[in-house]
């Protein structure tokens, strides 16, 4: 069995650069969706992220999907990128301005607490163990602190119902990520290389897109955007997207998958920073507790931690 991948230094590095990228999706969404209405900029992020791809598949010379791959594409498509990006820019515009990023940001980690339950349910070796079951069921014990308070007010409290469906399209979001985790390990066994499956499902969110944004949202009635909103979507597309899967799948071949999942950790630590530093979000006590637990539960799920701690007892 060969040994297990090692980060060196710059693997760091690259690891908190793209929980940079990835954390900044909030903060350019933030920015955009002032202007710009969610399914619509959910829309521009891929149909854009799919062009740079396209251009990156060209100077690489590597080849389109083969055709066969396209419905499997599609599928990917529509619960990787279509139906999550929108449900997570319609969950931010539902939230309060003051913690909308930052909040978004710890919801949308809980996605590997779904995916351990997902995973059970439709695969033969990925099943859940007793220390799985715990770290899911803190994690989600951290969710329920955060939606406690909204509940317990409910009428009493004017942002309430907006805030709890913003959470709730923002858990919906993590939930298909999920199923997502799961359906996308068919590709390696079809040849389908990753950069082919980042391009793919890219260019089939946004057919799924485009009619339902025609339908719901009319973008060309809208007012033009501003220059803001127009470079946070680009920024969006081209940073967070595109430079984003560029980066994830250097680091998937360099250290594994088990070492990336390290980003679910930092996320919304980088999201929070921004949303902090740039824009002065303050989240609240149930949040920070309901941060704490899904960290927790994160940690439980990985398993590194428990099983250095059993090592360091066993040593002494």
């Amino acid at each position: 069995m060969p040994p297990p991948p090692r980060k060196r230094p710059v693997d760091w590095g690259a690891l908190a650069l793209l929980s940079l990228l990835w954390g900044g999706t909030f903060i350019f969404a933030k920015l955009a969706l002032t202007q710009i209405a969610p399914l619509t900029l959910a829309l521009a992020r891929v149909a854009l992220a799919a062009a740079i791809l396209l251009l990156v598949l060209r100077i690489r010379k590597i080849a389109l999907p083969r055709g066969g791959a396209w419905p499997a594409l599609a599928g990917m498509g529509l619960i990787n990128n279509a139906l999550p990006f929108g449900l997570i820019f319609l969950g931010q515009s539902l939230m309060p301005a003051s913690l909308a990023a930052s909040l978004a940001a710890i919801l949308n980690a809980t996605t590997p607490l779904f995916t351990v339950l997902v995973a059970h349910a439709l695969t033969k070796d990925e099943k859940l163990t007793g220390q799985k079951l715990a770290g899911a069921a803190i994690g989600f014990a951290g969710v329920a602190a955060m939606l406690a308070p909204r509940l317990a007010a409910g009428g009493a409290d004017a942002e309430a119902p907006q805030l709890l469906a913003g959470m709730a399209c923002c858990l919906t979001a993590a939930c298909v990520y999920a199923f997502a985790g799961v359906y996308g390990r068919r590709f390696a066994r079809m040849g389908v290389q990753p950069l082919q499956v980042a391009f793919g499902q890219s260019a089939t969110a946004a057919l799924w897109l485009i009619p339902v944004v025609a339908l719901l949202e009319r973008p060309w009635t809208a007012p033009t955007p501003g220059a803001t909103a127009i470079l946070a979507t680009l920024a969006l597309a081209g940073v967070s997207t595109a430079l984003a899967y560029l980066l994830y799948f250097r680091l998937l071949a360099r250290v594994g998958a088990t070492n990336l999942m390290l980003v679910t950790f930092l996320i919304p630590v980088s999201a929070i920073a921004l949303g902090v530093g740039l824009f002065g979000e303050r989240l609240g006590a149930e949040h920070l507790i309901g941060m704490a637990g899904v960290a927790l539960g994160l940690a439980l799920i990985d398993g590194r931690a428990a099983a250095l701690f059993s090592a360091r007892r066993r040593a002494a």
